[in-house]
Parts: C-alpha cells; structure tokens; sequence
C-alpha cells in the first residue's frame, strides 16, 4: 500500500521562522518557564494498564554540552573572525533523542556519563527538571569533564567541531536496562552492545539507526545487533552502501530481509518505509521549510516515528508525523532545543487550515491530527525555548 502524498510547501506551510539575530534576546527563558516540562498530550493514554512497563522508551549513549551559533553569512575563514547573529546552549548528543521523545509525551528514561563540572550540572538540570526524562541509570562520573560541540550553522548547513574523552566504565547492573516498551539503539559497525539483546529479550521493540561506517566495509553482518531489532532507520545512502541496492525504495524492500520494519529517510523527498510482517509500504515526502539549523533533525525524526509505532498509527501516518516534526525542529537552532512539542504540532496544524486555496489533499494527509490535538492547545509563535547562555543567575 502506498501512502497518499503531500503537497508542496506552498500547500501545507511551515510557521513563520523569526530572524536568528531576534532569536538570542526573545527566547531566553528561566528553567521555571520551560514549555515543555510537561507533555500536553498523551499518544498512548489509550494503550496505558496497570501492567505496563514503568517506561515507554529506553536509550543510552553520550551527552554533549552543545554551543550552537546561527546568522553566520557564510563558513568560517581561516585567519579571519566571524561574528553569528544568534546562539544557543542546550545538551547534545543522545539528549536530542531524549528530549524528542519527552516532548511527544513518551515516559523516557536515559543512561549517560554526566561530567563532574558546571557543564554536567547544566545538562543533567536540563534534562532532569526542565524535560522531565528520567535519569535514574545515569551517573555523574568524578573528575571528567563534560563533552562539548560547537555548532556553526549556516546556507542550511552545519559545521561541528568536537572535543571530549570516553568516560571510565562501569559495571551493568541488574536493573539496566529497565523494562521499557521501546529503546532506540544507534547501531555502530563491528560492535555489539549486549544491552541491546537484553532489552528485546525482555520484549522490548529496539528502534535502530546507524552512523556513516568509516571502515568502508558497509557490510550488514558487522551489525550483529540488528538481528534484535523491530525497526532500522538509515538514510538513503546508508541504505544503499549496506544493501548495493541502486535505489532507496529498493534498499528499503532488501533491508526487510534483515529486520521487520525498514525507513529510509530520502531527505528533500521524504522517506520510504516497508513492513515485511504486513506487506505494507508507504511513501510520504518531506515539508519544504526553511531550515535554519538541521542539527537533530535525525533524531526528532526517529523520536516521532517511535511515537506513532508504539500508538498504533498506520505506515503512512507515522512517516508524516515523523516528517513533520523533523521540519519543524530545523525551523529552531540547536539539537534538543529545537525539538517540537504538542503545541507547535497544534499550532501548525491549526495554521494550516487557515491558509487560503490550501489543498485538500495535503490537508487529508494528516487529518489524524485532528483526534490528537486538543482544540485549545495552541500558543504563540515562536515559543520561548532557547538559552543563550549556559544558565542565568537567579533574581537576588
């Protein structure tokens, strides 16, 4: 089956994007005015009993401290110094997919390394009282610092520059990982992460992506882990590279040999997804915005798919919903700062309605919306969410 397609840009637009150079002074905000603290919709109150797992998503990796900067006219220049117009701190890495999955309304539990410096206190606040993640299998690690990335972005690009050292290990415990309905796993070639085989043995559905694999092997047994998988959700080229298909939509169809569900993400064109289980396929292309920081797109886009599978949605509705959020968060600098809540989803779809000749073919496309967003959840635009600074003082 394939999924009806949405129209254009010009049919179903993006919210109005406010210049980078305004952004750094109106979205500042004190953690006790954070407007994603607590999900406005539940997309599982429907499945919920008493019997189920105390967590819906599970997932594990490095947090970063993360200084991005927007309103930069061009790369930087050797030699020269580039002044950004804009700039944002928010936790990174893993924390994109954290914080995405919160804001959708999933109860999502996180193990990381914190460091043992104002950057960890930071993050570890940020996460734990301003997204409400629970971050019980975490650890602040004495004596080591947190990772940092500095984001640069710009023509709808970004350039990162990295710094950071592994964390001393630590014995797994009994209770890790806890029982959970889903887990995302970023899958790495020629490493196998027991946690992952655990989790699904407890009946946990394993949602995984992949990294670019810098050994130029791009061979599907050099991840082991992906026999444990419900879902696999590579990009176009990834999919390609593993499967020495010519195409995504074949790549797509030669993974679901491998595991159940395949999603490739085609980028400006959307994303193609098969079901091996129910024969089912579905095709759904991307919203045309203009993106001002694409950092954690990936992730939202993963977070909103985990949301629809585990709320029963349809294929197609899943690829929408999914494409949708990834478009909005590229409208917002920074990774997990720039992660949609419910209100922005009603916001956009209250908007999109309104918009004179709006095409009603794209408006059926995500009609399901209708049944999810309450009627007066909506709020103004754009919400207040970034930081331009690692934290402010309170008032005296």
């Amino acid at each position: 089956m394939t999924a009806s397609t949405v129209s254009t840009a010009s049919d179903v637009p993006a919210m109005p994007v406010m210049p980078a150079d305004e952004r750094t002074h109106r979205h500042a905000h004190v953690p006790d005015e954070a407007p994603h603290r607590h999900a406005q919709v539940d997309p599982l109150a429907a499945l919920r009993t008493p019997q189920d797992p105390p967590w819906d998503v599970y997932l594990t990796g490095t947090v970063f401290l993360d200084v991005v900067f927007t309103g930069l006219d061009s790369a930087p220049v050797r030699g020269t110094e580039s002044w950004a117009r804009g700039m944002g701190s928010s936790p990174g890495g893993i924390a994109n997919m954290a914080t995405a999955l919160a804001r959708l309304g999933l109860r999502t539990s996180l193990a990381a390394a914190f460091g043992d410096d104002h950057y960890g206190d930071y993050c570890w606040d940020a996460l734990s009282q301003g997204e409400g993640i629970d971050l019980s299998p975490s650890r602040t690690v004495p004596g080591w610092h947190s990772p940092v990335t500095v984001s640069m972005a710009y023509e709808g690009e970004r350039t990162m520059v990295s710094h950071g050292h592994e964390p001393p290990p630590e014995e797994p415990t009994p209770d890790c990982p806890p029982r959970a309905r889903a887990a995302v796993a970023s899958l790495t070639p020629g490493v196998r992460a027991p946690w992952i085989a655990q989790a699904a043995g407890r009946g946990t559905r394993v949602f995984a992506d992949v990294g670019w694999d810098d050994t130029g092997a791009w061979d599907l047994a050099g991840l082991p882990d992906l026999a444990h998988c419900e879902a696999f959700l590579p990009n176009a080229e990834e999919a390609m590279r593993y499967t020495g298909a010519g195409c995504p939509r074949a790549a797509a169809h030669a993974l679901t040999e491998h595991v159940p569900l395949a999603v490739v993400t085609l980028g400006a064109d959307g994303a193609y997804a098969v079901d091996r289980r129910t024969g089912e396929s579905a095709e759904v292309p991307a919203i045309e915005v203009e993106a001002l920081d694409p950092t954690g797109a990936g992730d939202v886009f993963v977070a909103g798919f985990v949301t629809g599978t585990l709320a029963g949605w349809p294929l197609a509705d899943r690829l929408a919903f999914a494409g949708l959020t990834a478009a909005l968060s590229v409208q917002e600098f920074g990774g997990s700062l720039s992660a949609p809540g419910w209100c922005e989803i009603a916001t956009w779809w209250r908007k999109v309605q309104s918009v004179r000749e709006q095409d009603p073919t794209a408006l059926r496309r995500y009609a399901f919306l209708a049944d999810l967003v309450p009627d007066d959840l909506v709020a103004p635009w754009p919400l207040r969410r970034a930081v331009p600074t690692i934290g402010f003082r309170p008032p005296a």
